[in-house]
This record gives C-alpha cells, structure tokens and sequence, in this order.
C-alpha cells in the first residue's frame, strides 16, 4: 500500500513548553535525551487536540502502540531551564504501517535549537506486531493534512 507523502504542505502542530529543572543537567541546560520525552509528549497532546484521538484510549482500550522504528536528530544549539521554547511537528509521510513526523523546537528568539525526524510504526499492543493503521486514525491524519472529510474518531462516540 502506498503512503501519503505530505512534503512540506502538512499543517505544523505547535505547542509551548517550559524547560523545568526535571529537564535538566548539572550545567542547567536540557539533557539531550529529555527532547525525545517532550517530543513525544507532543505526538500524545497532536493525538489528543488536533486528530481528536484520545491517546490513552487508543493504547489502553484499542490496544495499539506507536514505538519509534527509526530516529534522527540534530542538536544545534543549548536550551536553559526556565526558558520557553516552541515544539512543532508535521507529517512527512502517512504509510500503510508507518507514519514519519518532522520534529522540531525552537526558542523564544526563533532559533532552531533541535530537529528530529520520526518514524513510528503502528503495533498490536498485545501480540507486539505491526499493524495496517488503524481506519479512524487513519483517516484523522488525512482530515488533518486536509486531505479527507472522514467523520472524527472520538472517545465520547459509541
């Protein structure tokens, strides 16, 4: 099954976020493996707010995870506690298994500070297989990057 390859024409999800002593080094600068937390805290908040797919239901009552296949990424420069930065992230490529998300974060001068490209694969959460991404998600993703008008997957929906 081919994929959907946005390109550069995906919407960009943004969020605000403070950098708090938890996210800190000795040297009160963000460890590095700290972005891939807030990272994907920022997948779970899309999920939520912008696909309105209540990421805890989709991993509790449907079972199905999203791990990380493949990561890339590209320190450019510190971030300090008790600044605010700007975390973004855009579809790259919708496959039949995969999604590819462009991940970025940016300080309060506009300053790219780190950029991440993730590919997550859809998984059974109880036989730890991939699996076809599931319709409703599916079809939020593409209503999102504007490509289709599928009824929204909502946890208040019976």
């Amino acid at each position: 099954m081919s994929g959907v390859d946005s390109g550069a024409a995906s919407p960009r999800f943004a969020r605000k976020v403070s950098i708090r002593f938890a996210h800190c080094d000795p040297a009160g600068i963000i460890f590095f493996p700290q972005y891939l937390v807030l990272f994907n805290g920022l997948v779970e908040d899309w999920f939520n707010e912008a696909l309105h797919v209540p990421y805890a239901d989709m991993v509790a009552q449907h079972r199905t995870g999203l791990p990380i296949v493949h990561l890339e990424c590209d320190f450019r420069a510190i971030t300090r506690m008790g600044e605010v930065v700007e975390m973004g992230l855009s579809v790259q490529k919708l496959g039949g298994r995969s999604l590819s998300l462009a991940m970025d974060c940016h300080g309060a001068d506009g300053a790219l500070r780190v950029s991440a490209v993730k590919v997550l694969v859809f998984t059974h959460l109880d036989t730890h297989t991939a699996i076809t991404v599931p319709p409703p998600i599916r079809a939020a993703i593409e209503r999102w990057m504007g490509a289709d008008t599928t009824p929204e997957f909502r946890k208040d929906e019976s």
